[in-house]
């Protein structure tokens, strides 16, 4: 975000018709796990700046506890109880009695037996260095204001442990992430969490470190306070850790990184976070999630409490990640997909006979997408349990759960548990030049070359941004309607069709969406939301939900050019 220049304060644009529906009560936010006990020892907590020197990898990678469980709008936490620690074994020669001395004689020869049958430690096989290879991405440059807003309980503002961390209606400049001072180039939203990147080559991390999102050991933070505490009249903190609040670096202590690597781009999903280098290598930390609760992050680590090198994958120019899933696009444009694949988000076949094959969804592995100069995948992008990707002749594809339509496809939208399978090209988008593309939980949003902004799926919670009243005015067949809780009137709940918001003023350049809400830049540099905004997620001030599309506009942003943001569980933020 940039500061406007020789150019008169812009008044407010006017509030659509005002929304005259019910206040709508917040969804509780997804129950999490108690934490248990640990059996072991918490990771250390030693930081270090963005690494340029090769470091060892352990020899064997280290299990770390589980982390903490913690609601979206916990408010107190609980130090894990240290399990004691286990008595030394003895020898088996300890044991028995010491045998009687040996003739002089025998002397050599029972050295030589005892020197024989003692234990030898086996050498350590030191880990080849890492060596960079050929650069083949660049990293982006511009520095970037930040501004948050909506939930900030469980530290994902990064607003530190101010009393007024949370619940920020409107737009506020983040001081630690100050354009000079930090240099964020980009930052995106996870579930509960977020991760940027910054000017001087580091990975900052912040929000709720269940399962290892933020990369690091987060339980030592020497401003953690209980809530009740907190609620008093004199407390300084709302009860919030500063190790989750306050931007930090992932601890990369036993990260093997070659040298002179720079990192080009970051990822998020619910729990995890992934992080590209100029040479195409790809790292990632955290766990995906599936149906049944934890699912693991590699076949052979459940959760990664530090940064790891996720060797399959090479050559990789973009990264993004849904909930529970993640895709990747190499330098000869065939993508890749990992994770949790029980909604078909992985777009390729998927065995669930056993949770072993089942984890075998961990391995990045291609799938049907096409390839080439010509036809190859130029830009992926997912929605919480779907995805997307556009082609380099402009045709979408899409895949993933469709239970709402926000695939795009109609054959089975409306169906409990309905999905596509495969990718699919969406032929309702052809012919639009689809430049940008975003799903959020049940719905989904685009943006054209020429600025218009269409929306699909769901719209029980407002996410169509189309006034109630002008729904009357759509074709019958592209509404879905569902009967209302007394199964006595029915109302429109899916848009099977994508259709154009026309209350946005200007063209629309870049696209947000995350659960049940959404935010759009235009190339003025204006911003606007629509949506679920029982976290005031939107930006507009409000908790009630925005069934229209309404600019986000307060005394922070108004002389700001916007040129990007960001939905994440409950807030959202603008650069």
């Amino acid at each position: 975000m940039s500061t406007r220049k020789n150019t008169p304060a812009a008044a407010p644009a006017a509030r659509p018709r005002a929304n005259t529906k019910a206040k709508v009560t917040k969804p509780a936010p997804p129950a999490r796990k108690k934490a248990p006990a640990k059996t072991q020892k918490a990771p250390a907590t030693s930081q270090k700046a963005a690494p340029t020197k090769t470091q060892k990898a352990p020899a064997k990678p280290q299990k770390v506890p589980a982390a903490k469980s913690q609601k979206a709008t916990a408010k107190t936490q609980k130090a894990p109880a240290k399990a004691p620690k286990a008595p030394a074994k003895k020898s088996a020669t300890a044991a028995k009695p010491a045998a009687p001395a040996p003739k002089s004689n025998k002397r050599k020869r029972d050295d030589e037996t005892e020197d024989a049958s003692a234990p030898k430690t086996a050498p350590v096989k030191q880990a080849k260095p890492l060596i960079k290879g050929a650069v083949i991405n660049q990293p982006p440059t511009d520095r970037l204001k930040v501004y948050v807003f909506g939930e900030g309980s469980a530290g994902e503002l990064g607003l530190g442990t101010a009393p007024t961390a949370i619940d920020v209606k409107r737009p506020r400049l983040n001081p630690n992430l100050d354009a000079e001072k930090v240099g964020v180039v980009q930052i995106v939203a996870g579930g509960m969490h977020c991760i940027a990147l910054t000017a001087d080559n580091k990975i900052l991390t912040w929000g709720v470190n269940d399962d290892g999102a933020l990369g690091r050991e987060t339980q030592s933070g020497n401003k953690y306070v209980s809530m009740d505490d907190a609620a008093s009249d004199d407390s300084e903190t709302n009860g919030l850790n500063d190790r989750e609040s306050v931007p930090m670096e992932p601890d990369w202590s036993t990260t093997q990184i070659a040298d002179g690597t720079r990192w080009v781009q970051v990822a998020a999903g619910d729990s995890t976070c992934f992080a590209l280098t100029d040479d195409g290598r790809l790292y990632g930390w955290g766990t995906f999630r599936g149906n049944k609760g934890d699912f693991g992050f590699t076949i052979t680590v459940d959760k990664a409490w530090r940064p790891m090198l996720l060797p399959e994958l090479k050559n990789i120019t973009n990264i993004i990640a849904g909930a529970n899933h993640a895709i990747a696009l190499d330098k000869s444009g065939a993508a890749w997909s990992w994770g949790a694949g029980e909604q078909s988000q992985l777009g390729r076949k998927t065995v669930e006979r056993t949770n072993e094959t089942q984890r075998n969804t961990l391995i990045p592995r291609q799938f049907g997408l096409p390839r080439g100069p010509k036809n190859g995948i130029a830009s992926i992008s997912t929605g919480g349990y779907h995805s997307f990707a556009i082609s380099k002749n402009g045709n979408v594809y899409s895949w993933g759960l469709n239970n709402m339509g926000q695939t795009g496809h109609t054959e089975n939208a409306g169906e409990d548990g309905a999905a596509i399978h495969n990718a699919k090209i969406v032929a309702s988008l052809k012919g639009k030049d689809i430049t940008s593309i975003v799903g959020g939980a049940k719905h989904s949003v685009a943006a054209t070359a020429d600025g218009e902004c269409f929306v699909w799926g769901s719209m029980k919670q407002g996410e169509s941004g189309i006034p109630r009243n002008d729904l009357n005015d759509l074709p019958e067949d592209i509404l879905m309607k569902v009967y209302d809780d007394n199964k006595k009137v029915t109302y429109p709940a899916i848009l099977l069709q994508p259709t154009k918001i026309d209350d946005i003023d200007g063209a629309v350049t870049n696209v947000a969406a995350n659960s049940d809400t959404s935010i759009v830049v235009t190339k003025e540099g204006k911003a606007y939301s629509w949506g679920f905004s029982g976290n005031y997620q939107t930006g507009t001030g409000s908790d009630d939900t925005e069934v229209e599309a309404t600019m986000i506009d307060n005394t922070a942003i108004r002389e700001q050019i916007v040129i990007g943001a960001g939905v994440g569980g409950q807030f959202g933020f603008l650069t």
